[in-house]
C-alpha cells in the first residue's frame, strides 16, 4: 500500500525514504515550502514505519554551572552575560548519581551529564576529570538508564576513555547551519563543534546533536543545519525553542520572544524526520514557553519521537507525569526499553504532589531538598 497526502512533492519525498534513499537538501528546501498539515500527516507516517510507536524520554543534570567563557548568544550560563543563574563547581558525583536516580523514577530511558564550559580537560584540570569519570561509573553501575554526557571539545584520549567507561550518547549541538552560526556565537565556529563530534563517533561513541529553533535564522537554514547533521551522522537530533532568558544577547535582540511560530516548529520537526528517518528526533528545550499546553501534543504528530523530561539546565520544566500524557495525547507510548517504569505512577505521583522534585537541570540534591 502507497501512503498518499495528495500533496506531489510530499508522496514522492515519504515514497523514496521508504525505498531507503536519503533525501538531500533540494528536498528540504521543497518540503519546508509545503502546507503544514500535509507535510506533518506524511513525516507521521515515515515516523511509523521507521518506529515503534514509542517515545523515548530523556533527561539531564547540569553538573557545572554558569562562569562558561564561550559567548554563545542563547545562553545564560556564559561569562559574557547577567542573567542572575547560580553558579557552581563540578558536582559531587554522588549528588548526580541522586538526579539520574530521580530521572530513572520519572521513566527517562537515558541520563546526560552537562557541563557549562568550553570543555573538560584530563590534563588541565586532572580532578574534575576524575570526578566525571567517578560520576559516570555510578549512573552506569547503579541505574538502568544509559549515561550520555556533554562535556564540550574532547581531545582523542578523552574520547577513547570515556567511550571505554560506557558512555552511550555523546550531546554537542550544532545549534544552527553553518552560515548562521556566525551570528550567535563568536568565540568558537561550526567546525570547531563538528570536529569535536567526529572526535567522539571514531571512538565508538553514538552522537546526539541537534539545533535551537527561533533565533532569527531562515528556513533555509533549519534544513541546512539538518543536512550537516546528515553528513555528521547522529542518532538522536534534539530540537530546542529558543526560551530567550533576559540579559542574553538573543533576548534582548529578539524582545524576549523566539522568532518562530507554531507552524514553523511543526514544519521543522517534520522536515527533520524526513531527512533522518531513522534518527530519533527530540523536542527538548523551550517546548513549553513557545507551545501551548493543547499543542504540545503536535510535533509528536508530525515525526518527533523523543522528548526531554524534567528540568532543563536554567529554567524548570513541566511534570514527567504531564509529558507522559502529551506522549498518550498524539497517540504514542513512552519507551520502556531500557527503563521499564510504570507511567500511570508517574502520573499518579506528579497528581498527588505537584511540587515533587524533578531530576534535572538545578541539580538541586535531595539532602538539600529535605531541609
Amino acid at each position: 500500500m502507497v501512503y498518499e497526502t495528495g500533496n506531489r512533492t510530499i508522496d514522492d519525498a515519504v515514497a523514496r525514504v521508504l525505498n531507503g534513499e536519503q533525501l538531500d537538501r533540494r528536498d528540504g528546501l521543497a518540503l519546508i515550502a509545503q502546507p503544514v498539515d500535509e507535510l506533518a500527516a506524511g513525516a507521521d507516517y515515515v515516523r511509523s514505519q521507521f518506529g515503534d510507536g514509542t517515545v523515548d524520554a530523556c533527561s539531564i543534570v547540569n553538573a557545572k554551572a554558569g562562569n562558561c567563557a564561550e559567548d554563545c548568544g542563547f545562553c545564560a550560563q556564559s561569562v559574557h552575560f547577567d542573567t542572575g543563574i547560580e553558579s557552581y563547581g563540578f558536582l559531587d558525583p554522588e549528588e548526580i548519581l541522586a538526579a539520574a536516580k530521580r530521572a530513572e523514577r520519572d521513566g527517562a530511558q537515558r541520563f546526560g551529564i552537562v557541563v557549562a564550559e568550553k570543555g573538560v580537560s584530563k590534563e588541565n584540570r586532572p580532578e574534575e576529570w576524575q570526578e566525571v569519570l567517578r560520576a559516570i561509573r555510578l549512573v552506569r553501575d547503579e541505574t538502568d538508564v544509559e549515561v550520555d554526557a556533554s562535556l564540550g571539545i574532547l581531545t582523542e584520549e578523552e574520547a577513547r576513555i570515556l567511550a571505554g567507561e560506557g558512555l552511550n550518547h555523546y550531546n554537542h549541538n550544532i545549534e544552527t547551519s553553518p552560515s548562521f552560526f556566525p551570528e550567535i556565537v563568536d568565540t568558537h565556529s561550526f567546525e570547531d563543534r563538528v570536529s569535536t563530534l567526529e572526535v567522539a563517533k571514531e571512538a565508538g561513541m553514538d552522537l546526539c546533536a541537534g539545533v535551537i529553533l527561533g533565533m532569527g535564522e531562515s528556513p533555509t537554514d533549519r534544513v541546512d543545519a539538518a543536512i550537516a547533521l546528515q553528513d555528521i551522522g547522529v542518532s538522536s537530533l534534539p530540537v530546542n525553542i529558543l526560551n530567550p532568558v533576559a540579559g542574553t544577547d538573543l533576548a534582548e535582540t529578539l524582545d524576549g520572544q523566539a522568532d518562530i511560530s507554531t507552524e514553523g516548529i511543526i514544519e521543522t520537526i517534520a522536515v527533520y524526520r524526513l531527512l533522518h528517518p531513522e534518527a530519533t528526533v527530540r523536542l527538548t528545550g523551550g517546548r513549553e514557553v513557545n507551545l501551548d499546553q493543547n499543542e504540545q501534543h503536535l510535533p509528536f504528530e508530525a515525526g518527533a519521537d523523543g522528548m526531554l523530561t524534567g528540568d532543563y539546565l536554567t529554567t524548570e520544566g513541566q511534570s514527567p507525569g504531564d509529558d507522559i500524557e502529551i506522549v498518550e495525547a498524539a497517540g504514542l507510548e513512552p519507551n520502556r526499553d531500557t527503563n521499564d517504569f510504570d507511567p500511570e505512577a508517574v502520573k499518579a505521583r506528579t497528581d498527588d504532589d505537584p511540587g515533587v522534585e524533578t531530576a534535572a537541570g538545578t541539580a538541586t540534591s535531595e539532602a538539600e531538598s529535605s531541609d
